[in-house]
């Protein structure tokens, strides 16, 4: 199976049943993107699939196949983090950051989306996203931060 992770092209032997997660965190070694839930409602396991954000933990990597895959590992460019990542590191919204490669991608899937949003519009596109340690007034600023970059 051919994948492009990051920019990069793989040859892999997997079923194409396997779960795009388990594939990136074994077989890539690509290990930003947690296991939460493992029923796609946590979003620790997001990953962008053309530019949309994708619960990678019920994603089969046979359907991923001849798509752009975008995980956390890849948002790096020329020794250069994203400006979500930078607002993420000076906000330090996480206790525990279990959550925050999911957070961070859904956030730069917003803003691809919607170089702009209000506060309410961060909120909303962030639902989906399960932070455990409640620090989502945080992550809200956080977001807003990396707007501003």
């Amino acid at each position: 199976m051919q994948l492009h992770v990051n920019g990069k092209e793989y040859s892999i032997e997997v079923s194409g049943n396997t779960t795009l997660l388990t594939t990136l965190r074994e077989h890539l070694d690509l290990t930003g993107s947690k296991y939460g839930c493992g029923e796609g409602v946590c979003g620790a396991c997001t990953v962008l699939i053309n530019g949309v954000p994708v619960r990678s933990c019920i994603t089969p990597v046979g359907s991923v196949q001849n798509k752009e895959i975008t995980t956390i590992e890849g948002l790096e460019q020329n020794g250069k983090l994203h400006p979500v990542q930078e607002a993420f590191l000076e906000v330090d919204p996480f206790q525990c950051a279990y959550c925050a490669s999911g957070m961070v991608m859904s956030s730069v899937a917003l803003l691809n989306r919607n170089p702009s949003p209000s506060k309410q519009e961060i909120m909303d596109a962030m639902q989906s996203n399960i932070c455990r340690c409640c620090t989502y007034p945080d992550l809200v600023e956080a977001i807003v931060k990396s707007i501003k970059k």
